[in-house]
């Protein structure tokens, strides 16, 4: 019996001093596990963070409203069988997702220290991203579907049906998607909330240098020949072409692909200033 006792009390001594010695710690997730649990976090806090969320709503039915109420008459009697609110819609709908992300609430982990206690977890760091890029799609679907349904309500109708319906809102998210990548990577990179929330004024010149009111065949000078090299011209074009033009694979492929170079290009940026933020930290 005494043996036995002190076996096992040697053993508990044992296993207190691996503890001590830091042998033993938390065992990493899945990296799946990992994202959906950033993501989760990221989606609940939505609710309590509303007011940067809910404006970028009534600002795109604002002006897609107003934009209808002025400039329909004018437009639409100067090109014969064109319909101006199936053709706005596309532009509301960028108005509305485009900025809209987790960003700032991200920085708000870096002030606060969460980001820190992040890095000191087995949490996967590519997933601290992911996650709430994830969840920036689900809210950007979000913002979609009320702008969207105004549009039905007042005469929009989609020449491609439900179908067109449903890949113009996930071309919409991909966008959105596409464009927080900027977002995160000054997030990361300053740390600061007001250089955050100034990354939108990052898009205006990307929606008003474009087809945003006009068909590009109206536009002339020197706005023509930088709306034909501005992605967002063919983006919308895309999202147009799914509303009134039916299924045009040219013009979907065209706005995929200039969504996928706006997001090559703003989520290697927002990578690279995760690395160099877990550098820092």
């Amino acid at each position: 019996m005494t043996a036995v006792t002190t076996s096992i009390s040697t053993s508990r001594t044992g296993d207190i001093g691996a503890i001590g010695r830091g042998d033993v710690s938390a065992r990493p997730a899945g990296a799946l596990a990992d994202v959906i649990t950033i993501a989760g976090r990221a989606l609940r806090a939505v609710p309590r963070d509303v007011a940067t969320v809910v404006p970028a709503i009534f600002i795109a039915l604002f002006f897609f409203l107003v934009n209808i109420a002025t400039l329909s008459h004018l437009t639409e009697g100067q090109i014969a069988g064109f319909n101006f609110k199936s053709f706005e819609l596309p532009t509301a709908i960028l108005l509305g997702v485009t900025g809209v992300s987790r960003a700032p609430a991200l920085v708000l982990d870096v002030q606060d220290g969460y980001f820190d206690r992040l890095l000191l977890s087995p949490v996967r760091r590519s997933a601290i991203l992911l996650g709430h890029l994830i969840a920036d799609v689900a809210v950007a679907i979000a913002l979609i579907v009320p702008i969207l349904i105004v549009g039905l309500a007042i005469g929009v109708r989609f020449d491609t049906g439900i179908a067109g319906m449903l890949v113009f809102v996930l071309l919409g998210a991909l966008w959105s998607l596409a464009f927080s990548g900027f977002g995160y990577a000054i997030a990361l990179k300053t740390g600061n909330p007001a250089a955050v929330n100034s990354s939108f004024l990052l898009f205006f010149p990307f929606l008003f240098l474009t087809t945003s009111y006009v068909p590009k065949e109206q536009l002339s000078g020197w706005l023509k020949t930088v709306a034909s090299w501005n992605p967002v011209t063919y983006l919308l074009e895309g999202l147009r072409a799914l509303v009134y033009r039916g299924w045009d694979g040219t013009r979907l492929f065209q706005a995929l692909a200039a969504v996928a170079i706006v997001g090559a290009i703003s989520q290697t940026m927002c990578f690279a200033a995760l690395r160099g933020r877990v550098k820092r930290g």
